[in-house]
Formats: C-alpha cells, sequence, structure tokens
C-alpha cells in the first residue's frame, strides 16, 4: 500500500470515529488542514522532478477528493443520525386524544348588557338600537344642545371628514340619547324603550374610555310622573346589584335634555362599598323641547329619560378598581367572569 492509500485509509478510520460534528472538524484538519497529512504532500512536489511532480501531484489530487469524498459522507451521516434522534423526541403519539378547543365566555360588560336587558324587558321596556355615527342634530340639536351651547364642550367627540345635509360633520356619537328621538319619532306612545350601546368620547384614564358602553332609558306617555322614574329605576338597581336593601337619592343637576334634572346616587348596605354614596346615574323629565322634537305635544305627553354607563355598573357589581382592564384582553382577568 502506497503512502497515499494509507493516508485515505487513516482519514476514513479518523471520520468514521468522529461522533459529532465538531470532532469530525477536528479530523479534518489533520488531513486537510494547513499542516495536514495530504497538504505535507502537496508541499513536497515542489522539490520534484517536472515528470514525477506531474505523476505524484496527479495521485495526490486523487486522494485528496477521495478523502473529501469521505468526509462528505460522515457529514451526511452525522446529520442524519441528528435528525433522527430529533424526531424521535419530538414524536407525536397519534393515538393520544386530541387537545380540545378552549371555550369563550360572554365578556362581563356584555353580560352586564345583557342582564339590563332581561330586567328592563321584564317591565315592557322595549330595546333599540341605532347607527354609531351620527348626524349633529340627532346627537346634540334634537336634545337641546343647539351649536356653541357650552355643555357640547363636555361632550367632545370624535369628527369625521363626511358632513350631513345641513353641512355640519358627521360624528360618532356621544350618547345613546339620539335612539330616543329616532324610536320616538317612529313608534307611537306610549314609549317604554331602552337603547344600551357604545358610545365615543375624547377621554382615556383609569376610570375613562374613549370608546365605553352607555345604556339610555325612556318612559313618555300622558301620566308618567317623576315618582315613576324613582320606582322604575331603584326597582333596577335592586335586581342588578341583587341587593334588596339599597338606597338611592336624587340630587338636583343639569342637563340640556331633561328639566327637571337629577344626579342619581346609590348607597350599598353591605359589602366593601357599604354606606357609601356613588354616582350611577343621570337622569330627569324630558324636556318640553326634545318631546317636540320627538314629534309629540308636550302639553299632552310627558316622560323621564334616564343614562348609565355599563362599565361602571359592572366595576361597581364586581369590585373592578381600573376601566382599562376591560379592554386589555387578559385571560387572567376574563377567566374570572367565564
Amino acid at each position: 500500500m502506497s503512502q497515499l492509500d494509507q493516508i485515505v485509509s487513516q482519514a476514513q478510520a479518523a471520520f468514521e470515529a468522529a461522533s459529532d460534528a465538531p470532532s469530525l472538524e477536528n479530523a479534518k484538519a489533520q488531513f486537510l488542514g494547513k499542516a495536514g497529512l495530504l497538504t505535507e504532500q502537496l508541499k513536497g512536489l515542489a522539490a520534484l522532478p517536472p515528470e514525477e511532480k506531474k505523476t505524484l501531484g496527479a495521485a495526490v489530487n486523487q486522494a485528496k477528493q477521495a478523502i473529501e469524498a469521505l468526509l462528505n459522507a460522515r457529514r451526511q451521516a452525522l446529520a442524519d443520525a441528528q435528525l433522527a434522534k430529533r424526531l424521535s423526541a419530538e414524536a407525536i403519539d397519534i393515538t393520544m386524544p386530541g387537545r380540545g378547543a378552549g371555550l369563550g365566555s360572554v365578556h362581563p360588560v356584555m353580560q352586564s348588557w345583557q342582564r339590563i336587558e332581561e330586567i328592563f324587558r321584564s317591565i315592557g321596556f322595549d330595546v333599540a338600537d341605532g347607527p354609531e355615527i351620527e348626524t349633529d342634530w340627532f346627537n346634540f340639536t334634537s336634545l337641546n344642545n343647539p351649536l356653541n351651547h357650552p355643555a357640547r364642550s363636555m361632550q367632545d367627540t370624535f369628527y369625521l371628514e363626511e358632513r350631513d345635509e345641513t353641512g355640519l360633520p358627521l360624528l360618532l356619537r356621544t350618547h345613546t340619547s339620539p335612539m330616543q328621538v329616532r324610536y320616538a319619532k317612529a313608534n307611537p306612545p306610549p314609549i317604554k324603550v331602552i337603547a344600551p350601546g357604545r358610545t365615543y368620547r375624547v377621554d382615556s384614564d383609569a376610570t375613562h374610555s374613549p370608546m365605553f358602553h352607555q345604556v339610555e332609558g325612556l318612559w313618555i306617555a300622558e301620566d308618567v310622573s317623576f315618582a315613576d322614574l324613582k320606582g322604575v329605576y331603584h326597582d333596577f338597581l335592586k335586581q342588578f346589584f341583587e341587593d334588596d336593601a339599597l338606597d338611592i337619592r336624587f340630587r338636583p343637576s343639569f342637563f340640556p335634555f331633561t328639566e327637571p334634572s337629577a344626579e342619581v346616587d346609590m348607597r350599598f348596605a353591605s359589602g366593601p362599598l357599604k354606606g357609601r354614596w356613588l354616582e350611577i346615574s343621570g337622569a330627569g323629565q324630558v324636556h318640553p323641547d326634545v318631546v317636540r322634537n320627538f314629534g309629540l305635544d308636550p302639553e299632552r305627553f310627558v316622560g323621564f329619560a334616564f343614562g348609565s354607563g355599563l362599565e361602571r355598573l359592572t366595576m361597581l357589581r364586581y369590585g373592578i378598581g381600573d376601566l382599562r382592564l376591560f379592554f386589555d384582553n387578559d385571560l387572567r382577568f376574563l377567566r374570572q367572569f367565564a
């Protein structure tokens, strides 16, 4: 066996002994590196006569090709072994039962929405829904909020580039009160309706959100009084909070679309909020000008309206301290209401 054949045999043995890629590369350096056995043979060609250099050079190149073929074969064998090991470790037992898809649940604010609808439907109220993009007339003017009225600054909102037939910009509604006008113009009295839905204002902190949910209520007839408002709303709160002992009170206030107007406060008889008065709603007798905008005679028809934030009601019911939790999509929070 010639010296070159011995080098090829040594390389084959060294490559087969390599158990991983790093040791294989070390073995390669012994033969094909700068100081490798085959490299030394190439360096020795310079001192040989031309004829011998030609013959030996061809033999050295043939040996180099053989060693590189052995090297590549061993590299592929190691890669195949590594892949087989990984596939074995990550094997899937197809006989095991499949993992079921996670079941969703109703969002806590939507739970409040559904609960409110059930309560008011039980006492004869209809439920109305309408557009979230409103005209200036329905959102403000029809509710006794004319242009440049100072109360508009309390409901600054998101305006669109599109304009209505009067040239005023369309806007995202700031409350669901426009549905009172839309419903009253489409339905004859007596009118008993609530209008839950999304509303928008430029607010954002722990107790306010640019998008929030509100429920408005309206009862219009020939013989409705403030006593009816107090009785209906007190009964609603007792059912919603499941607390027959809570108290409510009416404080004088101002809303352009009601006269007289009141803030409704509530006091819990038990729990962590026991004894505290909390503002829960705005309410009042519908202003005569708004009744006219309903298309009705205010000398004949009277009634009351109220409005509450669904997030606020939900926060009080479940003891939630930060409104932003409703919009974070944190499953740790949402699973508590599943």
